[in-house]
């Protein structure tokens, strides 16, 4: 079984692709690869030299986890976990400096990172808003991480699929009873009696209403069990097709990894 992918819609930070032929196994592979299996740059620890603001340390340290970092040279760096540093080298960590003085809006534009590489996603994010005289100077380090580890990690923030519908119409009386039960209006009626264009079924959301609402049982709505459609929004780590390719990028070399492994048992 050799699965199929069309892309339906595709921009920097969102996408929607059909995948077909395929189990729900794997289908549930790649969306759980890509809330989990991706690496991403976050902040991680912060070295604070001066905090005056209203924000306690540790609420600004949370608020500067959840900014994300796009990285371009994602492969040159490790994990902790893997480096053989003891504490902090530049191939575990990134340096990310902060130094803002009030009064101002402190945005994630403002952060000064140690590599051109590695950069906040979005230079708008707001951090904190500084009155007179309130003065922030910080280090914050940067590592890299897994999803499945910490949600500051997620490079995926809305991944999501639903099977495809298959819907039969037979022996329709032309009533109208699905087409004004449907909530998504995709149902409409001919010569023959009730329709759904192909292009209408995407937007089906398997309430089947409309099944419900027909009193001849004329109309049946089912799951495509090999068919799903998926939904993908990056938080700006990676673009969104970026991160499709890694998540089964990812999965591969599992795969790869878990055959090597029993190959020599």
């Amino acid at each position: 079984m050799t699965a199929k992918v069309e892309v339906l819609e595709l921009s920097e930070r969102s996408s929607r692709f059909r995948l077909s032929n395929t189990t729900p196994a794997f289908a549930n592979s790649i969306r759980r690869a890509m809330l989990a299996d991706v690496p991403t740059f976050a902040i991680d620890d912060l070295n604070l030299y001066n905090n005056t603001s209203v924000l306690y340390d540790e609420q600004l340290g949370l608020r500067l986890a959840l900014v994300p970092l796009s990285t371009e040279n994602m492969d040159d760096y490790t994990t902790q976990e893997e480096c053989t540093c003891e504490d902090g080298c530049p191939s575990c960590e990134v340096s990310i400096t902060l130094n803002a003085e009030g009064p101002k809006m402190v945005y994630s534009g403002d952060l000064i990172s140690s590599d051109p590489g590695v950069q906040p996603a979005d230079a708008n994010i707001p951090i904190i808003e500084l009155k007179d005289d309130q003065r922030m100077m910080l280090e914050a380090l940067a590592h890299k991480g897994f999803g499945k580890d910490n949600a500051k990690w997620q490079a995926g923030i809305a991944c999501g699929y639903k099977n495809l519908p298959v819907i039969h119409v037979n022996g329709c009386d032309k009533c109208g009873l699905c087409v004004s039960e449907c909530p998504k209006g995709i149902i409409y009626l001919d010569d023959e009696g009730a329709k759904v264009a192909d292009e209408d079924l995407l937007d089906c959301i398997l309430c089947k209403l409309c099944e419900e609402a027909c009193e001849i049982d004329a109309i049946s709505v089912k799951e495509d069990e090999s068919s799903f459609l998926f939904t993908v929004e990056s938080d700006g780590s990676y673009t969104s097709e970026q991160l499709i390719i890694n998540a089964g990028n990812t999965i591969k070399a599992k795969a790869t990894e878990m055959k090597e492994i029993l190959s020599n048992l």
